[in-house]
């Protein structure tokens, strides 16, 4: 049994991602009851359709910032509390593109099972700035307030990011996560809605072994079974809501649509 199928209690499982609106200090900030709401709603239709777990991310606190304001991270902190609160799946979540800090510490205050981080093991630019990979700091973090039994999901060469390491393969990517504390790899497309190429999905098979992949993007229906071919699991957004951006909201048609097929897989 894998890390994923130990958290999930099951084989081949699927996160739904819960988007949250924009949070405390943007301009287009809801409040934070109507984001609770939205989150609790979202969070209903994905345990209601038969996802396995769920990922709270707030990509729509735009324009992306290197590190959450104190003021995102109390919003964060607050709504991802209610949405623990209510579960019955476990529950992960991200900050920004790869704030490990804020990701791991509000993860231990909610007791969430696992955080998905971006930027791991590739040195990268993104428009906010560049990020250099940091595994050895993020693990003395985690181990220094307690969180180590929270699984890191990392990205390796993630969408909407310049590599700045000529030459460098996936399949080194892949092997350089695995040996620094990854718990399961994330594949993604070019960009969101996306999926993974043929190519690149087999050449991080073909590096990571039996070790857990995860789909990072573009998951739904027509091409779960060939993805999931090579792959162990989907994190799943954009195929689950009723429009892109702030405003999409998952709908429960589109989560068992998915995870009807995906039963069949198993």
């Amino acid at each position: 049994m894998n890390s994923l199928e130990q958290i999930f209690g099951a084989r081949k499982p699927v996160i739904g991602m819960i988007a949250l609106p924009p949070l405390l200090g943007y301009p287009e900030h809801p409040g934070l009851r109507e984001s609770c709401e939205r989150a609790l709603s979202d969070l209903a239709a994905l345990q209601d359709g038969g996802a396995d777990g769920v990922c709270i991310e707030n990509d729509c606190d735009r324009p992306h910032r290197l590190l959450a304001t104190p003021e995102v991270i109390a919003a964060f902190t607050r709504i991802s509390q209610e949405v623990a609160s209510c579960a019955r799946v476990p529950v992960g979540l991200q900050v920004l593109l790869n704030d490990w800090r804020a990701s791991l510490s509000i993860a231990k205050v909610i007791d969430a099972r696992f955080v998905r981080l971006d930027f791991f093991v590739d040195k990268v630019r993104i428009n906010a700035g560049i990020i250099d990979p940091q595994p050895e700091e993020v693990l003395a973090f985690q181990k220094q307030i307690g969180a180590e039994s929270i699984a890191l999901f990392t990205d390796i060469q993630v969408k909407y990011s310049e590599l700045l390491e000529p030459n460098k393969t996936l399949a080194t990517s892949a092997q350089q996560a695995i040996s620094r504390g990854a718990a399961a790899l994330i594949v993604s497309g070019s960009k969101t809605g996306e999926p993974p190429s043929p190519a690149d999905l087999k050449e991080s098979r073909q590096a990571a072994g039996t070790f857990p992949i995860l789909i990072g993007s573009g998951t739904n229906p027509q091409n779960v079974s060939a993805l999931f071919e090579y792959s162990d699991g989907a994190i799943v957004g954009t195929s689950l809501r009723n429009q892109k951006g702030p405003e999409g909201r998952v709908e429960f048609a589109r989560v068992r649509k998915l995870m009807d097929v995906v039963q069949r897989l198993r």
